[in-house]
């Protein structure tokens, strides 16, 4: 993280702060010397979406940084100890910060995350509330925000760029716009540690490469929730599909390469 600070040249006080950040890597392990927490943002709003919730986990591990789900508009929960149970049945061991970012409940919980030398972002798909949960932490309304649609409670991409914020009190905070899709392309290491209940029956079965798809002897079908087996089936062939697609790839630009200096060699 290299952070400049210059005299501001449109009239106000202050300095502007120029940032140079590797924030977080979706490609591999971060870099950074910083700590860095990814907050993952759900809305209590009829978004809570478990297989997203496993989705965002999996980028957050993939990425190298630490992982901290945030369950915000908790006011408009219905059944507020089973969103928490939906979401903790999914956050292997990793914390669960519940969170009314209109009135503060639950948003200095997340401070605890947000010390000197870390650098946060808030992730989330749009109308989960990021930059209204980033305006309560900064204390002042430094981000726009506005309303859901009401037939299904998603935003309108108010936040159409990536901003970097310091926290009072220590920290830096990413706002950054809504995500529409996720396609982690994550290591097999990553899908692991986000199921880890799928490993930890799995050192039974009876193959050492059983798929858990119905083989004899398999310890893991019956023993894990049947919707968690099935996203992690998705996740590992989704991972699968994208390591060929990686590989093939690498190898057409190797062909290249080759063609290139044998025609230069001619």
């Amino acid at each position: 993280m290299d952070a400049l600070e210059l005299p501001r040249d449109d009239g106000q006080d202050g300095c502007r702060r120029l940032i140079r950040a590797r924030v977080y890597n979706f490609d591999g392990p971060a870099q950074a010397c910083r700590k860095l927490t990814l907050f993952l943002v759900s809305g209590l709003d009829n978004d809570l979406n478990p297989r997203r919730i496993e989705r965002y986990l999996v980028l957050a591990l993939e990425s190298g940084a630490e992982p901290v789900l945030v369950l915000n508009k908790a006011d408009l929960c219905q059944d507020l100890g089973a969103a928490i149970g939906a979401a903790r049945s999914v956050a292997a061991g990793h914390p669960v910060v519940v969170a009314n970012a209109l009135d503060g409940t639950g948003v200095e919980a997340m401070r605890e995350w947000l010390r000197p030398g870390v650098t946060a972002s808030l992730l989330g798909s749009s109308g989960v509330g990021k930059s209204t949960l980033l305006n309560t932490l900064l204390g002042v309304e430094r981000q726009p925000t506005a309303g859901v649609r009401e037939h299904d409670s998603r935003g309108r991409h108010t936040t159409t760029h990536r901003e970097l914020f310091p926290i009072p009190g220590g920290g830096l905070l990413l706002d950054q716009p809504g995500l529409r899709e996720i396609q982690p392309w994550a290591e097999a290491a990553s899908v692991e540690a986000a199921f880890p209940e799928v490993a930890e029956h799995a050192v039974n079965c009876r193959f050492r490469d059983c798929r858990h798809q119905g083989e004899p002897g398999c310890a893991v079908v019956g023993a894990v929730d049947e919707a968690r087996l099935a996203s992690y089936d998705k996740l590992s062939r989704e991972r699968d599909a994208l390591a060929i697609k990686r590989r093939d790839r690498q190898g057409s630009l190797w062909v290249r390469q080759f063609q290139k200096l044998h025609d230069k060699r001619r």
